[in-house]
């Protein structure tokens, strides 16, 4: 099931890339690209130029701003030319010059983006501020382009474009929608209004974010009294204390950082302590400099007014237009369906909960006590403390374990590649080849330790998008925020980190195997409600005995899990599944609401607004400040996000849990299967409907009650 205490984010936002122009191609027209950038630098700016692996020890903040203006400027000139009434309005001359035009900045920006989430410092952020309303304009500025439009068009309404090859029809078809969507039909005046609008999103999210990552890391509880701790791991006290001792302090020191701050939550004793904690993460973003709950209103506005601009009665439904949602309206009652469904055991669960906090002293349930009573009911109805896993789930052998098993299912080789140039030590670098045709698919790089100059959560990221039957490999990567190792440990991962793990490469995969030759329908560049699929399913391996018999190994003597703890950890798989399951459409729901209900125009508090919907969503009653929608990253990091989106997780859930049906039925290690599903899913990104390519895969449309089923919930359902 999908963990709702784990990754922020779980695949980060395609910021200021166009959602039309993204992928390449032609190997010739590119490599031209290529060049025209080279020749301008012969300083081999590493921004400019495209190399791998990427040159991180040599990017510096003073480099953005000049090498983004710079290519700014080709860009400007390629949009020119290619809008030029000399151009033939044919396929190759027209769509294929633009899905590869943009490349040199997409990259340069990915780049520099990644770079401030990862490694931010002040000159880094101010550059990346400052480059960010100028690209916008741009590439809102593509699809507002008349020219181009027109050229678009002609090329439309030509008479042989069936004789183009589905892929291009398929982009050309999309390419028209998005142009549509994007403004290419306003006049004069709304053309100038939505490029406004666009930049105005990006600096306003963007801000958001920041504020976010500055509120986390502005907090931090020095406890010198180690009776205070009592209850939690030694694995969390051992950080705690090395947390400290890295500051210079005396003590342990807990922060709002994952792995501490859900530690303390699930096992401190001391009920004083975890409201200071759970006060202080509620209040994040809703103080003083840092206070993102104005920036929420001007996001919803902003998102709202692009809307009514292009002619939609909301931001959900210009954004889900062309997910498999469709329309806000059908996204809403899929999550109300799900509600239904999941009510009476949301209610008896809560009812269980309370009795047991009854029994321990506890008269009324507060939100800082709910994951510590849970955990005290897990251990008490399975015998079960997750912490017993830790030792079996060390952070290389766990990654050695998920290449092997999904080498042998996809069929591919996973192998690290040391000495290249990363952005922090614990960075590590890898390359992905097919034995079979000998080709090399991708690189990536892993990043999986917190810091406080990078970002909360878990992504996944691409880099480059290649074309790697033209010899060119696709480069992406993988983050979070897990449990690092100690002076006296390796990194020890609970079963949550060990699925973020798995969830991520999934992202990974479907970016790395892509055999698309447009660019834009390559990877991940898929509707989000299907993105999901291809990471979430990988979680079910974390669950198969075979499987973890591969990587769980204990990190002193190498011996498996005991079956004894596996039949235990089997057993709570579905333990308070309602509340989580409940969690996750709260925010699904919440997302809709703010985007096609509530009007920002009309001066209400959004954050009173939000709290009413989500406290029926949530086994605790909620403060009056409940503040959780001012560090809502999924939301209001990025003009687009998951905003009016958030419900694909659930989506994707159905269509995971139905997905692996297949795999068990068949084998969990079936290569057979695996191909399969490689070839209808994992290589073809965008290039047909997604849902097509699950019939392909499946034989059928999906069905919801292999997750009902997986969360023990069917039963409920039927009744």
């Amino acid at each position: 099931m999908r963990r709702v205490c784990g990754p922020v984010d779980s695949m980060r936002a395609g910021g200021n890339r166009p959602v039309y122009g993204k992928r390449s191609e032609h190997k010739l027209l590119r490599m031209k690209a290529n060049r025209d950038v080279k020749n301008i630098s012969e300083s081999c700016d590493p921004l400019l130029v495209e190399r791998q692996p990427i040159a991180f020890d040599q990017i510096k903040a003073e480099q953005v701003e000049p090498a983004v203006h710079l290519l700014l400027e080709q860009m400007k000139a390629r949009l020119n030319d290619l809008s030029a009434p000399h151009v033939p309005r044919t396929y190759r001359d027209v769509l294929a010059v633009l899905d590869q035009m943009t490349e040199p900045l997409d990259f340069a920006m990915a780049v520099t983006r990644h770079l401030e989430a990862v490694t931010t410092y002040p000159e880094l952020r101010a550059a990346y501020n400052a480059v960010q309303g100028p690209v916008s304009q741009f590439y809102t500025s593509i699809a507002l382009n008349e020219g181009l439009w027109e050229a678009i068009k002609a090329v439309d309404q030509t008479a042989n474009k069936d004789a183009l090859a589905p892929v291009e029809r398929r982009f050309l078809e999309k390419t028209v929608s998005d142009f549509r969507r994007a403004g290419a039909d306003l006049d004069a005046a709304g053309k100038k209004k939505l490029e406004a609008l666009n930049v105005a999103l990006t600096q306003v999210t963007t801000k958001f974010a920041q504020n976010v990552l500055d509120a986390t890391n502005a907090w931090e509880l020095i406890v010198t009294d180690e009776a205070k701790l009592a209850g939690l791991p030694e694995s969390a006290l051992v950080a705690a204390r090395e947390s400290a001792k890295a500051k210079g302090k005396e003590g342990w020191r807990l922060t709002l950082q994952a792995p501490s701050y859900i530690a303390s939550m699930t096992y401190l004793d001391d009920r004083a302590l975890r409201q200071e904690i759970w006060e202080a993460t509620n209040r994040r973003a809703t103080e003083g400099e840092r206070d993102n709950r104005k920036l929420i209103l001007e996001i919803l506005r902003l998102r709202r007014e692009k809307a009514n601009l292009l002619g939609y009665r909301d931001f959900a439904d210009l954004v889900l237009e062309e997910r498999m949602a469709k329309s806000g309206a059908d996204a809403q009652r899929f999550l109300e369906d799900l509600h239904e469904k999941t009510a009476a055991h949301y209610e008896r669960e809560n009812a269980s909960l309370a009795e047991l906090g009854r029994e321990l002293g506890y008269q009324t349930i507060e939100p800082w006590d709910v994951s510590y009573l849970a955990e005290k009911q897990r251990r008490a109805l399975y015998d079960f403390d997750e912490e017993e896993l830790r030792p079996y789930f060390e952070l290389s052998r766990v990654e050695a374990g998920m290449f092997d098993i999904f080498s042998r299912i996809l069929g591919i080789r996973v192998i690290e590649e040391p000495g290249v140039p990363v952005w922090d030590p614990a960075v590590k670098y890898y390359r992905v080849e097919d034995p079979g045709s000998g080709i090399l698919l991708g690189h990536f790089y892993t990043d999986w330790f917190p810091r406080e100059n990078k970002r909360g959560g878990a992504w996944m990221d691409s880099l480059v998008t290649g074309d790697p039957d033209s010899g060119k490999p696709h480069v992406g990567l993988i983050c979070g925020n897990l449990t690092p190792p100690t002076e006296s440990t390796p990194s020890l991962l609970n079963h949550r980190e060990v699925e973020t793990i798995f969830h991520e490469f999934g992202h990974l995969v479907h970016h790395v195997l892509s055999r698309v030759p447009v660019r834009s329908l390559a990877g991940t560049s898929v509707p989000w409600d299907f993105v999901e699929l291809p990471s979430q399913i990988m979680e079910n391996w974390t669950m198969e005995r075979d499987a973890l018999n591969l990587f769980a190994r204990h990190y002193q003597t190498g011996e498996p899990i005991p079956e004894q703890l596996f039949q235990k950890m089997k057993r709570a798989r579905t333990f308070r599944a309602a509340n989580l399951q409940m969690r996750q459409l709260g925010f699904g729901i919440v997302d809709l609401k703010l985007h096609r209900e509530f009007d920002p125009a009309a001066g209400g508090d959004v954050m009173a607004y939000a709290r009413e919907i989500l406290a029926e969503f949530t086994p605790a009653p909620l403060p009056k400040d409940y503040g959780m929608l001012a560090s809502f990253t999924h939301l209001f990091a990025s003009p687009v996000a998951y905003g009016a989106g958030y419900y694909s997780y659930k989506w994707a859930e159905v269509l995971d849990a139905d997905a692996f049906t297949r795999f068990r039925r068949e084998g969990i290690f079936n290569a057979e299967t695996g191909g399969e599903y490689r070839r209808h899913i994992l290589e073809r990104g965008d290039s047909e409907d997604p849902a097509r390519l699950y019939r392909n895969f499946m034989g059928r449309d999906p069905d919801a009650s292999a997750l009902l089923e997986r969360l023990g919930l069917r039963t409920e359902a039927a009744a």
